[in-house]
């Protein structure tokens, strides 16, 4: 019903949801294990890059697949969400070197 390319749109936010429930999940187990509040603050990271990231890659994909304009607004979210999965990843990495020391 839609073209490969936005078929791969749809695949990347796919996957990129698929990566970052799990480290969602990892931030939530060691927030159990080893109470840091930079575990918190990469799960509420993670949380909102995949709203932005991939919610705004669904919402790309919904707009052409209906054959619609999309808003240039919704392109700059990508990037933005993408952002913060790096900072969610970087708090994550920083939680676990102050649990070692």
């Amino acid at each position: 019903i839609v073209s490969p390319d936005v078929l791969e749109i749809y695949e990347t936010a796919v996957r990129y949801q698929f990566y970052h429930v799990f480290a969602l999940l990892a931030a939530g187990l060691l927030m159990l294990h080893a109470p840091q509040r930079m575990f918190s603050i990469a799960g509420i990271f993670f949380i909102a890059g995949i709203l932005l990231f991939c919610g705004s890659l669904y919402l790309i994909t919904a707009l052409k697949a209906g054959g619609k304009e999309i808003a240039t607004g919704i392109g700059i979210l990508t990037p933005i969400g993408g952002l913060l999965f790096i900072i969610g990843w970087l708090s994550l990495f920083g939680g676990l070197l102050k649990m070692k020391s």
